[in-house]
């Protein structure tokens, strides 16, 4: 009976000393998801894009208004997004950078995606 005592009190300190770490690996996963979900969003954006420009009579135009259509229904996802595109002869590229959601405050972590596609050409 004595050491149940002095062991009294030991599962709320042993709690009081887990949970913030347990806090702490929850928090940095959720940010590790909002940085991977608008790395994946500028990248799909610029698949869109590229795969605009690379038609067969596509143009950058199309490029910047394919992969600005597509960041529009985003939502929060990416913002301040930057589209540049360019088409040669053989290849189209799409490069989107956007800066994405953050849990801490005054952060705001940018993602750049570059996608190059062949141009389709009718042989």
């Amino acid at each position: 009976m004595a050491n149940d005592r002095n062991e009294r009190g030991s599962a709320s300190v042993g709690l009081t000393l887990l949970v913030p770490v347990l806090f702490g690996f929850v928090w940095a996963g959720m940010g590790a998801a909002l940085y991977h979900f608008g790395n994946t969003a500028a990248q799909a954006a610029a698949q869109t894009g590229a795969t605009a420009a690379a038609a067969q009579h596509g143009t950058n135009a199309d490029c910047e208004q394919a992969a600005a259509g597509f960041t529009a229904g985003l939502g929060d996802a990416l913002s301040d997004i930057t589209v540049s595109c360019r088409r040669t002869a053989t290849t189209a590229t799409a490069t989107i950078t956007g800066t994405t959601l953050s849990l801490i405050p005054g952060w705001a972590p940018t993602v750049t995606q570059t996608v190059t596609v062949a141009v389709e050409r009718i042989t």
